[in-house]
């Protein structure tokens, strides 16, 4: 694992199927149960949690059409991350390389919002961001830098603890970027089956597989099992 001196704890804390798949739409589980969910997030008593941009589409309000994403930065010349003012107890992180999200406003439910970017984001999605109390780190020329970003997302905002709760695709980036401390999974009593549908981690590059060690088991209602993995 990398260096956790200058970055976040990051557990990857998420609910599965039997089969390893994360999209829960269709499940068939009850409201109740679904709370499991909540009830280990909130065990952890984390500064934040961090996801990707589909998975933060419907929490922004808005996407940004394709022609405004297209007016990327020129380049040349250092532009400066951002905290909007405020005092703020927790964080929402959105990992959006292109700068896609048109948020409404910085807030998610009391989590301040902040944008993690890169470098190619034009000036004028900048000023939008600020416009609306939206902080950003700007992290990687094309792709997010994520060691980057969490040393940021430590040193900009205090965070010690990080929820990584995103799609198969930024788990994947963060477990083979080696950023992932913990794994906190609930497994549902389903079987999804779905062709096609994310699992936990999904990686396009080549992944080396990680042996995980086993911390905890606990059994909760409704037949969840609570279970939690040490990154080797």
């Amino acid at each position: 694992m990398a260096d956790s001196d200058s970055r976040p704890r990051v557990i990857c804390h998420m609910m599965t199927s039997v089969d390893g798949r994360i999209v829960v739409d269709g499940w068939p589980i009850s409201p109740e149960e679904r709370r499991h969910y909540e009830q280990v997030h909130a065990s952890y008593d984390a500064d934040g949690w961090i996801c990707g941009r589909v998975t933060m589409e419907p929490f922004a309000g808005g996407l940004r059409s394709d022609a405004e994403v297209a007016r990327e930065h020129p380049g040349g010349g250092a532009r400066d991350d951002f905290r909007a003012p405020g005092e703020f107890d927790s964080f929402v992180f959105a990992v959006d390389a292109s700068g896609r999200l048109a948020w409404e406003s910085g807030d998610i439910e009391g989590d301040h919002v902040v944008a993690i970017l890169t470098e190619r984001v034009s000036d004028e999605y900048l000023a939008f961001l600020r416009e609306r109390g939206v902080s950003y780190l700007l992290a990687g020329a094309a792709e997010v830098d994520l060691p980057l970003a969490l040393r940021k997302i430590a040193s900009g905002f205090g965070v010690q603890t990080l929820m990584l709760e995103g799609g198969g695709r930024i788990n994947g980036g963060m477990l083979r970027a080696g950023l992932i401390d913990e794994v906190s999974l609930l497994l549902a009593p389903v079987v999804d089956g779905r062709m096609g549908t994310p699992a936990l981690f999904d990686d396009d590059e080549d992944c080396t597989p990680y042996r995980l060690s086993l911390e905890g088991v606990e059994q909760r209602e409704g037949g969840f099992l609570w279970l939690r993995y040490r990154v080797s």
